[in-house]
This record gives structure tokens, sequence and C-alpha cells, in this order.
């Protein structure tokens, strides 16, 4: 765990000496909402490959680049391109940009994802706002002795995404015709999709859209007493069996870039109201 905040402090000091400005606002952007950076007021733009102790994707979809800049107002400090479990980095790895963030003074998180719906009345390319979520990947990253300087051994995880956001966001997309849900987000490993079965179990679990990445993020986020706001596109669905999909990676690419002007307005209406 020393090891592990002398890399955050490394990357941060070498960030810290590239900006000129003070951001507090950190955007995560997942599969095919990239483009999103097309509306950032880029000041500085860096590859991953060029960032101390960063991974790098290897996922289509994500740039790895990472970008400060002022959207919707508000500076901001947004990953086009996240790391996620199944492409085999640890736990520590994937939250690693995270951590980071909130060395450089990121106070609130916002995070997008594409994801399977398992809630009857959702339709592709709908937007869902997270509410709360179920851990399933089977690594936590909190996993390990605790370095308290970086969050509590035992983080409360009663309010991990901020009603106050939830709020205003729900505005937003009211106000631009937006069809957007609330919904539980279920979080596991991939890179399968979800089998019938799974599917069926999930929604009974009570999760409303399942999807490879966020929760770990979240979980690092709220550790580390960040504000949390995650929104999921809809980009297939799984359940109920009449109106499942037979989802494979480019299907689900093309239906979220199809959503993405919907989750800029939702996201950058946020920003404009903080």
């Amino acid at each position: 765990m020393e090891n592990l905040f002398t890399r955050i402090e490394e990357t941060a000091t070498f960030l810290r000496s590239k900006i000129n400005s003070q951001y507090e606002y950190g955007i995560i952007l997942g599969t095919g909402l990239g483009n999103l950076v097309n509306q950032i007021d880029v000041h500085l733009q860096i590859s991953y490959r060029d960032i101390p102790n960063f991974p790098q994707v290897t996922v289509v979809g994500h740039k790895g680049q990472l970008i400060f800049g002022k959207l919707g107002g508000k500076n901001v400090m947004a990953m086009s391109g996240r790391f996620h479990y199944y492409e085999g980095y640890t736990m520590y790895e994937i939250t690693f940009p995270i951590r980071v963030m909130k060395a450089l003074g990121i106070h609130t998180l916002i995070v997008s994802n594409a994801s399977g719906g398992m809630n009857p009345e959702f339709e592709v390319g709908d937007i869902m706002i997270i509410t709360d979520h179920i851990y399933l990947h089977p690594e936590h990253p909190l996993r390990g002795k605790n370095d308290d300087r970086l969050g509590p051994r035992f983080p409360n995880m009663n309010h991990v995404y901020d009603e106050e956001l939830i709020r205003k966001a729900l505005s937003v997309a009211v106000d631009n015709n937006i069809r957007c849900h609330t919904g539980v987000y279920v979080g596991v490993q991939g890179p399968t999709f979800e089998t019938p079965a799974e599917y069926r179990m999930f929604h009974r679990m009570g999760g409303d859209a399942v999807g490879m990445s966020t929760t770990p993020e979240v979980v690092v986020a709220r550790h580390c007493g960040m504000r949390v706001f995650a929104l999921s596109v809809i980009s297939d669905m799984g359940y109920p069996p009449e109106k499942a999909d037979d989802a494979t990676h480019e299907f689900v690419l093309q239906k979220a870039k199809a959503a993405e002007p919907h989750m800029t307005k939702i996201v950058t209406g946020l920003l404009e109201q903080l």
C-alpha cells in the first residue's frame, strides 16, 4: 500500500507540472461515449502512454487519453477510455486514476457506461441514472491493508450515488425530452455477455442494468470521499426474453454512439447547474 501511495503522488506530481488550473470534476467516458470530449474546451490532452504509472487501454472504443478542459462552465479532468478487470488488470490498476484525481483536487466523479437492460420498461437507447449498485466482481479494490491516508478501512455505502446530483440530472433530462430512468446497476467481471439465465437472475436480484465496469471505480471514489454521479446508456436488452438482443461489442458500440448526444446533454446540463 505504501508503494500505491507513492505511485499516486508520483503521477499527480507529473500532472500538476502540466496544468495551470484547478480541476474539480472528474469524468470517466465509457464504451462508445468518448466523443463527449468534442464538447470540451480542451486545455491539455495527454496520452496514457506518457503518464507515469498509468495502465494502457486495450478495448475498441476507448481512446486512452486524459483531457483537461472546461465543460458546462466547469474545469473537468476526463478519462477518454477506462480500464477493466477482464483485460487482466488488478483492481488497484483499474482504480488508480480515481486516486490520482483525488490527489489533484477532484471532489466529484461522473461515470458513464454502456450496459445491458433488464427492466421491462427500458428500451435500447434509453439512459439510466444509477441510484444504487450490486457489486459482483470477483475481486475488491479495497482488499488488503488499508492506508488511512487514502480513506477509511470500512467505508459506508448507504448513499453511494449523490441524491442532489441525481435530482439535477433528472431535471436536465426532462427539460430536453430525454427518455431517462433511474435504477440499480449490477457490476460483473465479463468479458462474456450474460446468459439468459444470468440476466434473469440479476433481474430477480433487483438489478435494472448490468455491465463490466463502474462499480470498482465508484467504490474507490467513495472510499476517498468523492461525490459520485453515474449513468448508463442501455445499449442492448437482455431481459425479458422477448426483448433480448443478440448482443455483440459492435452492436453495443453502435447503440451507445447513437445515444451519445443525450448523454452529453445530461452531463453538460448537470455541470452547468453545479
